[in-house]
C-alpha cells in the first residue's frame, strides 16, 4: 500500500460537499449582482443628479467690516457702544474733546462777519466813486460852457475892437477869460479821467459779482465750512447698522485722525466666499444657483444663493508673499479661486450667521448660458451712507446765516452799481454820494 494515497471519503460526505457548492456559488452571484445593481444606480445618480452640481466645504460667510475712524484728533470723552451692542446709522459712537475746535470755528466766524463788512464797503466806496465821476463830468461840462460864452466874448469883440467901440484893455481881459475857460476846461477834464481811473480800479474788486459770491468772503467761508465740520467730527457716527465689534478705544485717550477705534459689522448684508477648485471652475457660471449649509446649524437649515462672481486669481496670487514656481523642487498643488455667492436675506435674518463662519456649498452647473466673468460695470454703489451728508448741509447753512446777519444794504448797493446810471448835474450827484454814505 502506498503512503501517499489517502482514503477517499465517504459517499455521504461526498454528497454533502456537492450540496454546499452551488450555495455558495449562489450567494456570490447575488453579492456580485448587488455590487454591479449599485455600481450602475451610482452610475446613474451621478449621471443624472452628481454630475450637475460643484460641492466644496471651504467656504467662509464674508461681509462688511466698517471701521470707525476719527477724521479729527482729540481726546475720548464718551463711547456710545460697546462690542456685541447693536447700533443705528447716525448714532454716536465715540465723542472727542470740543474746546479746541470750537475756538477755531469762533475765529473763523469772526474773520467771516469782518470779511462781508470789508466787502460791503467796497460796493459802497464803489457808488460814491462813481458818484465823483459824475461831479467831475457835470464840472467838465460848466467848464465847457464857460469856455464856449468866452469864446463868443472875444468873437463879438474882436472887430470892435478897431472901430474903437471896444477898448483894448476890455478885450484884452476877455481873452484873459477865454484862456482862464480853457484851462478850466482842461483841468475838468483831467480830474473827470483821474476819478474814472479810480473808479475802474475799485470797480475791479467788484465786477460781476455780489457779496456772497466775492472771493474774499468765499474764502473766509471756507474756513468756516473746515471748522464746522472739524467742530461736528468729533461726535463718531456709525455709517450703518450693524454690531460693534473690536473694541480699541478708551476713555481719555489721545486718538489721532484715522486710528481705528472700533469696528462695526453689517450682519443682514452677508455673502459667502467659496474657494473652488481650479478644476471645478469649468462649469462654473453667474447667476447659477447655490445651496449652502452652516456649521452652527447643520443640514437641517439651508440657505439658498446665487453666483455672483468669480474671483479674479487664486488666493496665492494676492497673498503677502506669493509662490515663486521657477525652482527646481516645484510641486505642484491645486490652486483655489474664490466664488462669491449671495445668500437670501430674508433667510439670514431668520437664521443669523457671523463674519467667518464656515459653510458647505453646492452649485448647480445644469445650466452653463450664464458668463463667466462679468463684462459691464456696476450701477448702484455697493455701499453708501447719507450719514455725513448733514453735516456739509448745516455747514453751509451756518454760512448764510453769518453772510445774512452782516450783509446789511450791500445787495441794493451792488445792483445800483450794476446799473451805473448817468449823473449829469450836481443835484443828482450828491443824492448818490448820500445813499452811498449812509450807514
Amino acid at each position: 500500500m502506498n503512503p501517499n494515497d489517502t482514503p477517499a471519503p465517504p459517499a455521504p460526505a461526498r454528497a454533502e460537499a456537492h450540496e454546499r457548492h452551488p450555495r455558495r456559488r449562489q450567494a456570490l452571484g447575488a453579492v456580485a449582482a448587488a455590487m454591479l445593481l449599485g455600481g450602475a444606480a451610482y452610475g446613474a445618480y451621478w449621471a443624472l443628479v452628481l454630475n450637475h452640481f460643484e460641492r466644496t466645504d471651504n467656504a467662509y460667510v464674508q461681509g462688511n467690516i466698517v471701521q470707525i475712524t476719527p477724521q479729527v484728533g482729540g481726546t475720548v470723552l464718551a463711547i456710545g457702544a460697546d462690542d456685541t451692542d447693536f447700533v443705528k446709522a447716525g448714532q454716536t459712537l465715540v465723542r472727542l474733546d470740543t474746546a479746541d475746535a470750537q475756538v477755531a470755528l469762533d475765529q473763523a466766524e469772526a474773520q467771516l462777519a469782518q470779511t462781508v463788512r470789508e466787502v460791503r464797503t467796497l460796493y459802497a466806496n464803489n457808488a460814491a466813486l462813481r458818484a465823483q465821476v459824475a461831479l467831475r463830468q457835470a464840472d467838465a461840462a460848466r467848464a465847457q460852457a464857460d469856455l464856449a460864452r468866452a469864446q463868443d466874448d472875444v468873437s463879438r469883440r474882436a472887430p470892435l475892437v478897431a472901430t474903437g467901440a471896444v477898448g483894448q484893455e476890455e478885450f484884452n481881459h476877455a481873452n484873459a477869460q477865454l484862456t482862464a475857460a480853457r484851462s478850466g476846461v482842461q483841468a475838468a477834464q483831467s480830474a473827470v479821467a483821474a476819478a474814472k481811473e479810480q473808479l475802474l480800479s475799485a470797480e475791479s474788486l467788484t465786477d460781476n459779482t455780489s457779496v456772497e459770491q466775492h472771493p474774499n468772503v468765499q474764502r473766509a467761508a471756507a474756513r468756516v465750512r473746515e471748522a464746522y465740520l472739524a467742530l461736528k467730527r468729533v461726535d463718531l457716527p456709525a455709517p450703518v447698522d450693524g454690531y460693534v465689534a473690536k473694541r480699541n478705544v478708551q476713555l481719555g485717550q489721545r486718538v489721532q485722525a484715522g486710528a481705528p477705534l472700533m469696528t462695526v459689522v453689517g450682519l443682514q448684508d452677508l455673502w459667502v466666499d467659496a474657494n473652488f477648485k481650479e478644476s471645478q471652475l469649468r462649469q462654473l457660471r453667474i447667476g447659477q444657483p447655490a445651496t449652502l449649509t452652516a456649521d452652527v446649524y447643520g443640514e437641517k437649515v439651508e440657505y439658498h444663493g446665487v453666483v455672483e462672481g468669480l474671483g479674479a486669481g487664486t488666493g496665492g496670487a494676492f497673498s503677502l508673499l506669493p509662490a515663486q514656481n521657477a525652482t527646481g523642487n516645484w510641486i505642484k498643488i491645486v490652486q483655489r479661486v474664490p466664488v462669491r455667492i449671495a445668500l437670501n436675506r430674508e433667510q439670514v435674518a431668520a437664521h443669523p450667521l457671523r463674519v467667518g463662519l464656515s459653510m458647505e456649498a453646492r452649485v448647480d452647473v445644469s445650466n452653463t448660458d450664464g458668463k463667466v466673468l462679468a463684462d459691464a460695470p456696476r450701477r448702484q454703489p455697493v455701499a453708501q451712507t447719507q450719514v455725513f451728508d448733514r453735516l456739509n448741509r448745516d455747514a453751509d447753512e451756518e454760512v448764510r446765516r453769518i453772510i445774512s446777519a452782516h450783509g446789511g444794504r450791500a445787495p441794493a448797493l451792488a445792483r445800483a452799481s450794476a446799473q451805473r446810471r448817468p449823473v449829469t448835474d450836481r443835484q443828482d450827484a450828491a443824492h448818490v454820494v448820500a445813499h452811498a454814505v449812509k450807514p
